[in-house]
């Protein structure tokens, strides 16, 4: 059994993002409170990303790009520029302020753009932790290879393997690339998991799994992923989250009260700056 949700898509200027988490249908899956599907995109030589600077609280960002690049920079000092296959995990902790934007190397040169970015909820008793950056190169990640099937572990622990990106609540984020005729079944080692196909035609236990689609799994089934084509396939969960979370705008918060609190504090330009940056975003209206 499969409940499937599909993104609500939104065009930021020339290219879209489809958010499937949260959703009417489910708030999470595993640790993971926010889930956006950048592109993909070509965007033009005109075209560039300029997400000035905003905050966050209790919850950590993950950025993974399959084609293109991202320079981020937050108010801890970090500059760092994010490549396909790398990850990119800010923790926001008790606040952290940061920007997105297209390198400048990129600007006014056409390019491809296609990824991923999520957000994880931090435990309860980390979400006023100390605010952290963390950057793993490509070649950092361990790559598991079985009969046609290539999986990345990009975050938490998988297939019997485990990534090196520190995190607060048992995770599963592995990207996986299926050779056309190829099988793979999804163990069953974590609580909550679901499937996020970006490419190629895909069937789960012989049927057709819709693309761009979050398919949340059934607890304790071992299905199997099954390509037509060459395909390529996100795997998300991990351990359900200790509790309810409230989110707005930016912030992730077990209390409501947190959240204002966190509100006056943007508002007071109280949660860091951004060293280069001379914009903010603004606190939505209510």
């Amino acid at each position: 059994m499969l409940q499937l949700i599909r993104p609500r898509v939104h065009d930021i200027g020339g290219f879209t993002v489809g958010r499937a988490l949260p959703s009417p249908q489910r708030r999470s899956v595993g640790p993971f409170v926010f889930f956006d599907h950048i592109g993909p995109a070509l965007l033009s030589a005109d075209q560039a990303m300029a997400v000035r600077p905003h905050p966050h609280i209790g919850l950590a960002t993950v950025t993974y790009l399959w084609e293109g690049a991202m320079m981020h920079r937050d108010s801890l000092g970090y500059a760092q520029e994010v490549l396909p296959g790398d990850v990119n995990w800010m923790t926001a902790g008790r606040g952290i302020v940061h920007s997105e934007r297209t390198p400048e190397r990129l600007v006014g040169v056409e390019h491809a753009m296609h990824g991923l970015q999520t957000w994880a909820a931090l435990p309860r008793a980390h979400e006023e932790t100390a605010p952290a950056f963390a950057h793993h190169p490509a070649s950092t990640l361990p790559v598991v290879a079985a009969d046609g099937a290539t999986l990345t572990v990009v975050a938490g622990h998988g297939f019997g393997a485990r990534s090196p990106v520190a995190v607060l609540a048992e995770t599963l984020y592995v990207s996986i690339d299926l050779r056309a005729g190829a099988s793979l079944q999804i163990p069953a080692e974590h609580a909550e998991r679901a499937l996020y196909p970006v490419a190629g035609e895909l069937t789960l236990d012989g049927v057709e799994l819709p693309m761009s689609t979050l398919a949340v799994l059934d607890p304790d089934t071992r299905p199997v992923l099954r390509a037509i084509t060459d395909a390529r396939v996100m795997l998300i969960g991990g351990e359900p989250l200790d509790g309810p979370r409230f989110l707005w705008w930016n912030f992730v918060s077990s209390s409501r009260e947190r959240i204002e609190q966190a509100k006056a504090e943007w508002r007071a330009d109280r949660l860091g700056q951004v060293p280069g940056e001379t914009e903010r975003i603004p606190l939505p209206e209510p």
